[in-house]
């Protein structure tokens, strides 16, 4: 952080860096740098879109929409934006509040009937707010397998489960976040609106702003004719994989969108919520300070060695946005993750800037690189070599997550054997919240199958003691353990689970579940 030496040297600095700030410009080197992000951290694609006073004043894409295809990425290619969503479903209930037909602390069984949680006091207690603020006493990702990957349950049947889902922590004692307050704060908006999530973010946010290829289901944006492909590193190669619907989790993750269209979302938030023009808003300015402040405190991250320089004096979650600070200047972003895509937007809000960044790969070092980059050339802070600060923070805590997975494998015993014959763990179980799921037998060993997802299909080997892993047919989905514990007279009581890799993305929750036997398989 650039450090000055006195208030009259401070007040001097301010009043300089301002006219420097107001006449900046994109970093001249974008397609350079780009090219080596591309290529440092192994992403087929991506496209950065800047805005700035009110205009859209860089769009570009770089590298391909699939690997090994020659179809480039450019401003108009569409990625899904993840939870980037979550502000899109914040601001149509901010929209709902200044109508006066919601306020942000009406407890939610008043304006979502049937609306329970595990404990009834929360389920009492929970406002609209708690359900945008990931303070709900829920798990980091508690729940996620409903809708992830793809399911067969319905939006409706999703918030149903909530009451079967033990809290980790008590109500608003910390932040710890959540997708499925999401889901249910999208259903608050036909309840009260009488619309669906989709049609309400249509006909108020997307139609109005002209965000004309903007897609709202995973139908619509393969139909696209621009679209980028989903890619992730499978057993150490980098490959296309398929890609993963979020219809059920919309307004917690659906919308696909380009960075021309994004400019048009960004300036709608940079305007306090007026659309072009000025005529016409979406939601108010008070409602647009609202959702920038400090709702849920989070612990400030330690930074050191090459990204010190990350280093905020605050970190909070206000209403579907990220708070924190960098160079002395508030932050107000999120980012965004769907298999094999993630994505990052940023606004500037004291000066007028926003920068949106889409990914067909799962690496944030890739955003974060470029971000920071761009960061630096309009806040007129000496420049950092970002791509080798972040990739080699990648690289060690891809190195950690590989020596821990190696020295798991060296531990496990080797004369260890499981207690029961294999078709004694045959059978349908049962878990409160995610339903049902089974072990059968298949050629000499067994196949486990998570019964409300369709990908969920894995081949259970034989790991040690009453331990076996799935190891998917699907290798997008994460491994995990399967450990099955017995009663006094040797039949099974239950089994847990578990990740098999530290790296796992917090949405494969397998550690919330618990199977009880129901039954044996129909043949």
């Amino acid at each position: 952080m650039l450090r000055l030496a006195s208030l009259a040297l401070v007040a001097w600095a301010l009043g300089a860096a301002s006219s420097v700030w107001a006449e900046a410009k994109p970093p001249g080197d974008m397609d350079d740098y780009a090219a080596r992000v591309l290529k440092s951290f192994a992403v087929p694609g991506l496209s950065v879109g800047i805005v700035k006073d009110g205009k859209l004043v860089f769009a570009k894409g770089y590298g391909v929409r699939k690997l090994g295809e020659s179809a480039p990425v450019d401003e108009n290619t569409l990625f899904p934006i993840g939870s980037n969503t979550k502000a899109f479903t914040s601001a149509l209930l901010a929209s709902l509040v200044d109508a006066g037909k919601l306020s942000w602390d009406d407890p939610v069984y008043q304006r979502l009937p049937g609306f329970q949680m595990y404990d009834p006091y929360v389920s009492h207690e929970m406002t609209i707010r708690d359900l945008l603020t990931h303070r709900s006493g829920m798990g980091l990702g508690e729940g996620d397998l409903l809708f992830w990957p793809t399911t067969t349950y319905t939006r409706d049947e999703i918030i149903y489960k909530l009451r079967f889902m033990k809290p980790a922590t008590s109500f608003r004692s910390g932040f710890a976040y959540d997708n499925l307050m999401y889901i249910a704060a999208g259903q608050i908006i036909p309840a009260v609106a009488g619309a669906t999530w989709e049609s309400y973010v249509r006909t108020k946010v997307l139609d109005p702003l002209g965000m004309k290829t903007t897609t709202l289901s995973a139908a619509e944006f393969k139909a696209s004719a621009n679209h980028a492909y989903p890619h992730q590193r499978l057993d150490g190669v980098l490959r296309a994989i398929d890609f993963v619907s979020l219809d059920n989790a919309a307004p917690a993750g659906a919308i696909s969108s380009s960075v021309v269209e994004m400019a048009k979302w960004v300036q709608l938030q940079l305007n306090r919520g007026a659309f072009p023009g000025g005529n016409a808003r979406l939601f108010s300015a008070a409602q647009s300070k609202e959702m920038w402040t400090a709702q849920t405190i989070l612990p400030n991250r330690e930074y050191t060695g090459p990204l010190g320089h990350l280093r905020s004096n605050y970190a909070a979650y206000g209403l579907g946005w990220f708070l924190h600070e960098y160079q002395g200047r508030q932050l107000v972003e999120h980012t965004g993750g769907v298999a094999g895509f993630v994505s990052r937007v940023v606004l500037v809000p004291e000066q007028n800037l926003s920068v949106v960044i889409l990914t067909n790969a799962e690496s944030s070092g890739a955003f974060d690189a470029l971000l920071y980059h761009v960061l630096d050339q309009y806040l007129g802070v000496p420049k950092t070599d970002w791509v080798a600060a972040f990739k080699s923070t990648e690289d060690e805590q891809s190195a950690k997550a590989a020596s821990f997975m190696k020295d798991q494998d060296t531990h496990r015993s080797a004369e260890a054997k499981p207690a029961l014959a294999l078709q004694k763990y045959a059978g349908v179980y049962q878990d409160a919240w995610y339903g049902s799921a089974t072990v059968r037998q298949e050629n000499g060993g067994l196949v486990f199958t998570l019964d409300h997802t369709p990908a969920a299909v894995g081949d259970l080997q034989y790991w040690q003691y009453d331990t076996f892993k799935a190891h998917w047919r699907d290798r997008s989905m994460e491994d995990a353990f399967l450990t099955f514990t017995l009663k006094p007279d040797g039949s099974i009581d239950h089994f847990t689970m578990k990740a098999v890799s530290p790296l796992a993305d917090f949405s494969f929750d397998y550690q919330d579940l618990l199977f009880t036997p129901l039954g044996e398989v129909k043949k």
